[in-house]
């Protein structure tokens, strides 16, 4: 996947206008055949490729830092820096990132998976080029709707006040950021951009600081330009902050694009550039849905239809169990940070639109919005991704737990989630949350005990309870074990096997082939992961003399640490094997490819008992 051959052996930086716009169009085509075949996020590339393209057009990213805030939308990037014709890998195990990754590529500043971070990390970047005293620009490239997080504008104000040349553009693709001052606005905007204008102030700012009396005379003129120009329009926030606002401009013209840019690039102190695009721009069914292709498995190119029709999920069980239970209560609300469709609440959104919570992207914020109505007597269930939810820790310890508030947490994503990789795996929550004091955790193996698991945490138990559930669907066992915290669903004599969620699939399939090896393995299933009772899984090691647990979260504060040190406690001698996703983070590939590689499918789980048996 490469631009076509004349433009690739162009320099960026020397190519006209009419070849950039030729590039694009290239480039555009070349996107969308190339996630139709892998997946991944389309919709949000698709908007920038004319800003892409005009950035690598006046900076070098081999040199300068651009940070992308999310990084999802980092595909064309690539496809401009010697990665175009491993497009095809995007996402796959040993293959290209879906987000910006220094070990691919010096031209990637940062690493980026989550929303709001760009501005800060770019001050960072600012400060310590200062103080090494090196040269180079650095541009944080943030969308509207990560401006929804706090951590942004913690960043901007601190930005804004820095007085380091800084260039922050904002690609605002739907969400009103700026204050609506009308047509007035609009013109002045427009003439204030344009390239014969911007030509002008830039030679007349050069010569006037030749002297002087020049400088002097610069500094009135500069200030009664802007008391003019306040007196007509309001100040918009940025220039409050300390930043020279510019904008907004059109996302899609890549020869306006180029001009501004160079103007900014010039332009001493905090600078924001305020582009306007289209989410999906260029494919008319990621224009009409820009959130359905925001991010896609395979699908056909002509009709927009995914290649393989996806079928129930934990997510879909979850939204709809909530809606009986809001049916039910009308106490019940449901908070989400920005992911409705993601989370399974679209339905509850439409029936209950009193009592649904959208907050952007504000996990903090949800979590202690949530402990406030929980305080007041609402029953609060924030929907989120166990990654995302890691945002929230300080929130959880001190607004919810501290006070033993009711509040609800569907940690969805838990586990492995697959091609997103390191920045979206939900390996991290089953020991940060097993730190609170008061927490329940409960781990549903299947759909069935997903809704009985969530009706108990919204109708019986109290304090802060999370129900933490996979990506996808559930697999071979969907029976419902009940409330008990832990069950013996399969007898055996010399082996005990211990996992939680839908790897207990995997521990099935291990012993049903160690059985075929005359190795008898019992199989115990956790429904409840904090607080631990331990008990069942103790009584059985006694009787086996061994324990394996099977668990795709990071070693450190994991389960089987828990059980072999209650086991040490209890004083029982048993042979112990912990498989987890050990203590690196883990890389993005298919599930299933990811499991192997850490020795959590059942095949290897077969092979590490039979080794370690073998071994007396």
């Amino acid at each position: 996947m490469k631009p076509d051959n004349n433009m690739e052996q162009l320099d960026l930086h020397h190519i006209s206008d009419e070849q950039a716009v030729r590039l694009c169009a290239d480039l555009r085509r070349q996107l969308v055949d190339s996630v139709s075949r892998t997946g991944g996020h389309l919709a949000s590339n698709l908007g920038a490729v004319e800003l892409t393209v005009a950035l690598h057009r006046v900076f070098d990213l081999k040199r300068d830092r651009l940070v992308f805030d999310v990084g999802h939308q980092c595909y064309i990037h690539k496809m401009l820096t010697d990665r175009s014709e491993q497009m095809g890998t995007i996402r796959q195990y040993g293959g290209l990132a879906g987000f910006p990754k220094p070990g691919e590529s010096d031209t990637d500043a940062f690493v980026a998976g989550h929303a709001s971070n760009s501005v800060s990390v770019s001050v960072g970047m600012a400060r310590a080029r200062t103080v090494l005293g090196e040269d180079y620009h650095v541009i944080a490239l943030i969308g509207d709707g990560a401006l929804t997080g706090g951590l942004a504008y913690e960043g901007l104000s601190n930005a804004g006040q820095s007085k380091e040349n800084l260039l922050v553009i904002l690609n605002d693709n739907g969400m009103s950021i700026t204050q609506n001052v009308g047509g007035v606005a609009e013109y002045l905007a427009r003439k204030r951009l344009r390239p014969q204008y911007l030509a002008i102030k830039k030679r007349y700012r050069k010569f006037m600081k030749l002297t002087r009396i020049g400088r002097k005379f610069y500094s009135v003129t500069h200030k009664l330009k802007k008391m003019v120009r306040e007196s007509i329009l309001p100040c918009s926030m940025f220039e409050d902050m300390g930043f020279s606002y510019m904008g907004p401009v059109n996302g899609h013209d890549v020869r306006g694009l180029t001009e501004i840019l160079q103007y900014a690039k010039e332009k001493e102190g905090p600078v924001l550039l305020h582009v306007r695009t289209v989410k999906g721009k260029g494919y008319t069914h990621a224009e009409e849905r820009p959130n359905k292709f925001h991010g896609v498995s395979p699908f056909d190119v002509e009709s927009g239809q995914p290649r393989k029709a996806g079928g129930e999920n934990f997510s879909a069980i979850f939204g709809r169990t909530l809606c009986d239970l809001a049916a039910e209560d009308g106490r019940v609300c449901a908070i989400t940070a920005a992911m409705q469709s993601g989370t399974g609440l679209d339905d509850f959104a439409q029936q209950f639109p009193e009592r649904f919570f959208d907050v952007g992207i504000a996990e903090g914020h949800a979590v202690a919005m949530a402990a406030g109505m929980a305080k007041q007597g609402a029953v609060p269930v924030f929907a989120v991704y166990s990654t995302f939810l890691q945002r929230g820790y300080d929130m959880l310890m001190h607004d919810v737990a501290i006070q033993g508030l009711h509040t609800v947490f569907a940690v969805d994503r838990a586990g492995l989630v697959g091609e997103d990789g390191e920045t979206h795996h939900g390996v991290l929550d089953v020991a940060y949350l097993d730190s609170i004091p008061g927490m329940t955790v409960l781990a549903p193996s299947s759909y069935a005990e997903l809704e009985g698991m969530l009706r108990r945490a919204v109708r019986e138990l109290g304090g802060p309870v999370a129900v933490r559930f996979p990506r996808g669907g559930e697999g071979a066992y969907t029976a419902d074990s009940g409330s008990a915290a832990a069950v013996v669903l399969r007898p055996g004599r010399d082996i005990t096997l211990v996992s939680y969620g839908v790897l207990i699939n995997r521990v099935l399939a291990a012993a049903d082939l160690l059985e075929r090896q005359g190795i008898s393995a019992e199989v115990v299933k956790l429904n409840t992961i904090t607080p631990l009772d331990a008990e069942t899984v103790l009584e059985s090691v006694v009787r086996t003399g061994a324990m394996l647990v099977a668990e795709d979260c990071v070693a450190a504060g994991s389960v089987g640490q828990r059980l072999s040190a209650a086991l040490a406690a209890a004083k029982i001698q048993a042979k112990i094997i912990l498989k987890n996703s050990g203590n690196e983070f883990v890389t993005h590939g298919s599930t299933p490819l990811l499991e192997q590689a850490l020795g959590l499918d059942g095949q290897s789980l077969c092979d590490a008992v039979r080794e370690v048996l073998a071994n007396g």
